[in-house]
């Protein structure tokens, strides 16, 4: 695949927005500016100033917040997921929208057609019979079989039209606690408040509008977004597509501006070529790059390989790559400097970036990022970090299974 221009002019070098020009040092607020205009350019969607961002830790957190949230709506609920199974979190979410639609709510919902596949017998009834619409993402030969490889993954949920929730976050007992055992996943979710709110609900109305069902009512008021905190937001939307969307280049800019940390998080890790060139370069400038994935509770063995067969060029360039010990590891943070968050439910993997919908936020807040970086040195003390040494002796079967596995990489 051919990488989207280089904002440097040159690879493998610092680019503008990580090394000022003639040596004269930035500031953290001129090189968050240069790295907010470089994204404005690229993408072509605006930060939006004011919001509030609440980081919500694990289930234990994420799913009383967003519970509250749907409980307390007066007009309006869209909730969008990919993952909709069983356990009492997707009893207690059918209930609160439920019992939301028979109070009167106008209530609809929009689950992946795959990644429903466990869905719980008998929810979807409860929630339509109580007047929830519920519709179902890109049926398996319902729609164009060209289709059928590009999934909605993006997890956004709007309560009147104030209030969203993103992040990586699933409808099910795997994601209940708080991460201290191989049951308990390890994931974090966002609460948005302020303008940022009409980007996540844009993120909804462009996968809602394939179901053929009305766009909006006279129950939508499109009301002006109030300034709700300091946080400075870019909501990005990523669109299956050949070649490059907007998320891949939010990846690619944010890794190439680094000019001191990277702090990647991520449940799937199967970077294309200018990624991995990109994470490699920042090392080799000097640049502290440390990627903490999934361990030995990963999910999907053949996930894990694709990320796996990457250890030896990254560990071999300085990256320090981690994996996560107690329990999967589901969060998707990227954190540069203390300039900039990028959370969402996007991973660095090729079925994020090449196939699935996806939605993602850009967050320049000290507050947020600070935050999300206590989290991270959290979750590395409880792991173990790849050492090159002992890698480059594994069996020859895990090296077979490694090559093996590049010829599905673009589907993982």
């Amino acid at each position: 695949m051919t990488p989207i221009a280089d904002p440097t002019g040159t690879h493998g070098t610092p680019s503008p927005e990580g090394s000022p020009s003639a040596g004269v040092a930035e500031s953290r607020e001129e090189s968050r500016h240069r790295l907010r205009r470089t994204l404005e350019a690229l993408i072509g969607v605006h930060f939006t100033e004011g919001n509030a961002v609440t980081v919500l830790h694990n289930g234990v957190e994420i799913f009383p917040a967003m519970l509250d949230a749907i409980r307390a709506a007066e007009r309006t609920v869209d909730l969008m997921t990919f993952v909709y199974w069983q356990g009492w979190p997707a009893e207690a979410f059918a209930d609160a929208l439920a019992d939301r639609a028979r109070a009167g709510l106008r209530v609809r919902v929009l689950i992946d057609a795959v990644g429903g596949l466990q869905m719980e017998r008998g929810l979807v009834e409860r929630m339509e019979e109580a007047g929830v619409d519920v519709q179902w993402f890109r049926k398996p030969w319902v729609k164009s079989p060209f289709k059928q490889n590009h999934r909605c993954h993006r997890k956004v949920c709007i309560v009147d039209e104030r209030i969203a929730f993103t992040g990586g976050v699933g409808i099910a007992e795997e994601w209940d606690g708080d991460a201290r055992d191989e049951s308990e996943w390890r994931d974090s979710h966002f609460r948005i408040e302020g303008p940022a709110v009409d980007g996540l609900a844009a993120a909804f109305g462009q996968n809602w509008a394939e179901t053929g069902r009305p766009l909006y009512d006279d129950r939508d008021r499109f009301p002006d977004q109030p300034h709700s905190g300091d946080a400075v937001i870019q909501v990005v939307r990523g669109s299956a597509s050949i070649g490059w969307d907007d998320i891949h280049t939010v990846w690619y800019v944010l890794i190439r501006s680094a000019r001191e940390r990277i702090r990647l998080q991520t449940a799937y890790f199967s970077p294309d070529a200018a990624m991995i060139s990109a994470l490699v370069d920042a090392a080799e400038r000097g640049v502290e790059v440390d990627v903490l994935i999934p361990g030995p509770h990963f999910d999907k063995r053949v996930a894990q390989l694709a990320s796996e067969s990457t250890y030896s060029q990254l560990v071999g360039a300085g990256v320090r790559v981690w994996n996560f010990q107690p329990s999967m590891l589901h969060t998707k943070v990227l954190l540069i400097d203390d300039a900039a968050a990028l959370v969402g439910s996007s991973n660095l993997n090729r079925r994020s970036l090449d196939h699935d919908e996806e939605v993602a936020l850009v967050v320049l807040d000290d507050v947020t990022t600070q935050l999300l970086e206590r989290h991270f040195a959290e979750d590395l003390s409880r792991s173990r970090q790849i050492d090159l040494t002992r890698w480059e002796n594994r069996p020859r079967r895990q090296r077979a299974l490694e090559r093996a596995v590049v010829l599905v990489r673009r589907w993982t």
